[in-house]
C-alpha cells in the first residue's frame, strides 16, 4: 500500500512532531511514501512566502528521499468529476484538495491528513489520521 502524504502532514513533519517523523520514516522503509505534486507545491508557496530556508531545505531533502510523482490527464479529468459532482450536492471544496483527491483515487493512494472533513464528501477516497 502506498500512503500519499497530504500538505498538513508535511508540516507537521516539517516543525519536528515526532509522532509524524516515525510514522513517515517507519512507512518509507518500505517504499511506500509519496508527496502528491499539489502538496509539493502548496508546502513550497507557504515555505516562500514564510521565507523559511531551514524547512525549505528540510522540504527539499524529503522530496529528495520520497520523490514526487508525475500527474496525467486522468487526474485532472477525475478531479473535474469530483468537482462536479460536488456542485451538485452544493458542495464546494479547495480546488488543491480536489486535485490532492484525485490524485489519490487515481493511484489507489491512501491519503494521510488530520484534514479528513476536507475529503469526506470525496466518494472512493481512502484516507488516514496518523496525528492521533
Amino acid at each position: 500500500m502506498k500512503y500519499a502524504l497530504d500538505t498538513d502532514i508535511i508540516t507537521y513533519y516539517l516543525k519536528g512532531d515526532e509522532n509524524i517523523i516515525s510514522k513517515v520514516d517507519s512507512e518509507a522503509e518500505n517504499d511506500s511514501i509519496i508527496i502528491p505534486p499539489f502538496v509539493y507545491f502548496e508546502i513550497k508557496k507557504w515555505l516562500f512566502a514564510n521565507n523559511s530556508q531551514t524547512k525549505l531545505h528540510a522540504f527539499e531533502k524529503l522530496t529528495n528521499k520520497y520523490g514526487i510523482d508525475v500527474i496525467g490527464k486522468e487526474v485532472f479529468d477525475l478531479a473535474l468529476s469530483i468537482y462536479i459532482k460536488l456542485r451538485k450536492r452544493g458542495i464546494t471544496i479547495d480546488d488543491g484538495d480536489i486535485l490532492i483527491a484525485a490524485y489519490c483515487v487515481k493511484n489507489n493512494f491512501i491519503l494521510i491528513t488530520n484534514n479528513q472533513k476536507h475529503y469526506k464528501n470525496i466518494e472512493n477516497i481512502q484516507v488516514a489520521n496518523w496525528t492521533s
